[in-house]
């Protein structure tokens, strides 16, 4: 038994929007990669069950929380207290007499 080649190319199915079957992510991940930074996310799907998700660089170093001490800055500047002038309780520390 022969089976019969389709001549004619068609364009590959993409499972949903944004998501992509793994073949077809596969033979086209440039596309897959630049759509991720231009459109967000990209969702892969293997037998019809989502296996991952392509995402910008950017996109994951912010969803990461890479720690840049930003946020301690923030709440700093948040503080109803910022203006307190703070002033440590101890005195001069005491030195005693040394003869040379």
């Amino acid at each position: 038994m022969t089976r019969k080649c389709s001549t004619t190319k068609t364009a590959p199915v993409r499972a949903a929007s944004r998501g992509w079957r793994l073949q077809d992510a596969k033979a086209r991940f440039s596309e897959v990669v630049r759509l991720a930074s231009s459109e967000g996310p990209q969702h892969v799907t293997l037998h019809g069950v989502e296996a991952v998700v392509v995402v910008d660089a950017g996109a994951y170093r912010r969803m990461q929380g890479e720690p840049s001490g930003q946020l301690l800055v923030d709440a700093l500047k948040a503080s109803p207290h910022r203006d307190l002038d703070l002033q440590p309780s101890r005195g001069a520390m005491p030195v005693r007499g040394v003869k040379l």
